[in-house]
């Protein structure tokens, strides 16, 4: 299993990294780095862990991970199963990239602010088309052009407005770690993510990563600030918010689908998660 730190390879003609993934799935394991990173979901869908929070991730969404922030993008296997290619575009820099106090200047104000936030974990819910057209115009040969086009990015992204911005760490503070902690956490959150529509418990994950299940649960809750009960249904109630937009399926039928076997049970965590009872969600989403 890599190490929690991806090493930034910026090359010598180049301030800072573009780059566009075409995978059957996203293969990048657990991971941070001591970079900004942005990223245009252009094809996929699934689950997103970061900092502390998992949340659906689907086409057009935008990311932006500022530096230390453990994260990772999972496909559902419904997507896999399509056959059809994942596709991203990322972008990655130094806060430096640019010149030392370079953000500083009075007209980057915005954009500043944005980059101070960004060790949270940033998702722009509603980006718009000509700020995602962006990603698409950067080019191989033309280092000036691109850095313009990617001041006029993080420009646009930084005006977008507060109510627009989800964070996915909404706890005060970094979460750490190691190369034995990411090989951990991996494996755990893998064994979640495929097996949480039927049975999943700590004592079996508590053996994949070779500890006894007081141990990791102990573990677990000081390395993500969650139980792991807690994080299983953060699992399963994020899927269940993905099922209701479809429209498709009945309350009964997303409780069982999302690894339930009681629908009251399902009801109680889903309001405890969300704020609201699942059919207020599905009726409040159609309204929107």
């Amino acid at each position: 299993m890599k190490s929690a730190y991806q090493q930034l390879n910026i090359p010598a003609d180049r301030s800072f990294i573009i780059k566009s993934y075409y995978q059957p799935q996203f293969t990048a394991s657990f991971h941070f780095h001591h970079a900004y990173e942005v990223i245009l979901i252009v094809k996929s869908y699934g689950k997103i862990y970061g900092g502390n929070k998992i949340m659906n991730f689907r086409e057009g969404d935008i990311y932006l991970f500022g530096p230390g922030l453990g994260h990772c993008f999972y496909n559902d296997k419904s997507f896999i199963d399509t056959g059809e290619m994942a596709h991203a575009i990322v972008i990655q820099f130094t806060e430096d990239f640019i010149g030392k106090d370079f953000f500083d200047k009075p007209e980057l104000r915005k954009i500043k602010k944005m980059l101070q936030l960004s060790p949270a974990g940033i998702k722009f819910d509603a980006a718009s088309a000509a700020v995602k057209a962006l990603f698409f115009q950067f080019r191989e040969k033309q280092p000036m052009p691109n850095l313009i086009l990617l001041l006029q990015l993080m420009d646009g992204l930084s005006r977008q407005r507060k109510e627009d911005l989800l964070l996915l760490n909404d706890t005060p503070g970094k979460i750490y770690y190691h190369q034995q902690d990411s090989s951990r956490i991996e494996l755990v959150f893998k064994y979640v993510i495929e097996n949480f529509k039927t049975a999943v418990n700590s004592r079996t994950a508590a053996a994949l990563v070779f500890l006894n299940e007081a141990a990791f649960c102990r573990y677990f809750k000081r390395r993500t600030r969650k139980t792991f009960s807690q994080f299983v249904n953060d699992v399963r109630i994020t899927h269940a918010t993905k099922l209701l937009r479809e429209k498709e399926h009945s309350i009964a039928a997303i409780c069982y689908a999302c690894g339930y076997s009681n629908v009251s049970y399902f009801n109680r965590q889903f309001r405890l998660l969300q704020g609201k009872t699942p059919k207020a969600f599905r009726d409040e989403f159609a309204e929107g």
